[in-house]
């Protein structure tokens, strides 16, 4: 080891000008690295706010493509697709998941058709189509691990059918990935990638997204049976092994800044493309200090990211994702 000792060694030197400090940086920060969650509904007119989450907005399928047009101008590779189900099509099964015609679907269509060069990422589980708010179906009263998997799987393969490039499972059953993996193959859509939500933790900072897609209120009970103690480290390793054996491409962490650390062992473990999911709490935080004017929005937006990418994160989940690519293009 190099000792290096004070003053013939000043480490601020090379933190003495902009030009410097951006010369000796580890880690940058690029549209690359972004992947935006947009949520959407049916019908038309002005995106509708979501007051949890302040701008972030749903979106109608009819102005879905004008919606995202700025993303895509900015260079946004990635969109992550979650629906905002009608009351009255969601029910216990969760029937309206596997309608090859649904939400999800249509709006993979539209933005597919319009923006060929996007990846669209989907998400798989049953909350946004159940009446409980549960991922799987019940069965006096627990999530029916195997039942639950082969809907997953056809809604699946109907979303890849749809124009959704990469699989995203969050639903936590167990061998998701591998009966998901099965059916894509069987369809013949071979191409389409899966990013599993490998380690996804029961937390208490997904409440505003329950509600951005109406899942909040009905959910029955808790997800502790089936998503991850928040105590357990060494358990994510497992599952991250399960999945990538079972045929996953990449894998997520969920939810992000208060799993950095799990996030840095898988890379160090596995070396697999890794991402994490900035949730909605997360997100939420951030803009109410920024509201109170206890934080500067830009500054604590790009440090957070920035954080990810330190940790070992391919890309990030971000509601922030336009707004850092503006930043990043000089627009904001």
């Amino acid at each position: 080891m190099i000792h290096r000792n004070f003053p013939a060694t000043r480490p601020r030197r090379n933190r003495f000008d902009e030009a410097t400090r951006r010369l000796v940086a580890e880690h940058r920060l690029s549209t690359d690295d972004l992947i935006w969650p947009i949520f959407i509904r049916e019908g038309g007119g002005e995106p509708t706010g979501i007051s949890a989450m302040p701008g972030v907005y749903r979106t109608g399928l009819d102005g879905l493509e004008g919606y995202v047009a700025e993303a895509a101008r900015l260079g946004i590779l990635a969109i992550g697709l979650f629906p905002a189900t009608p009351q009255d099509l969601k029910n216990a099964e969760g029937d309206e998941a596997l309608n090859p015609d649904n939400l999800m679907c249509r709006a993979a269509r539209i933005l597919k058709a319009a923006y060929p060069h996007i990846a669209l990422v989907g998400d798989v589980a049953l909350d946004p189509y159940t009446d409980h708010g549960h991922d799987g179906v019940l069965r006096d009263g627990y999530v029916a691990n195997d039942e639950s998997v082969k809907i997953l799987t056809v809604q699946a393969v109907n979303q890849a059918a749809a124009g959704i490039d990469i699989i995203a499972p969050s639903d936590m059953m167990d061998g998701r990935v591998a009966a998901i993996r099965a059916g894509l193959d069987s369809a013949g859509l071979i191409h389409t990638r899966i990013m599993s939500y490998a380690a996804k933790y029961a937390s208490a900072f997904y409440g505003p997204f329950r509600d951005a897609i109406g899942s909040g209120g009905a959910l029955k009970g808790d997800k502790k049976t089936y998503q991850m103690d928040p105590a357990n480290a060494e358990e994510a390793l497992g599952e991250v092994a399960m999945d990538l054996s079972e045929g996953a491409d990449m894998v997520m962490v969920k939810p992000g800044m208060p799993y950095l650390d799990i996030i840095r062992r898988v890379k160090e473990r596995f070396e697999v493309p890794v991402f994490a999911y900035q949730v909605s709490g997360e997100y939420s935080m951030i803009m109410a200090a920024v509201e109170r004017g206890w934080m500067d929005r830009d500054r604590a937006m790009m440090e957070s990211l920035l954080g990810f990418k330190r940790a070992g994160c391919a890309g990030v989940l971000t509601y922030f994702a336009v707004a850092a690519a503006r930043l990043m293009a000089g627009a904001a």
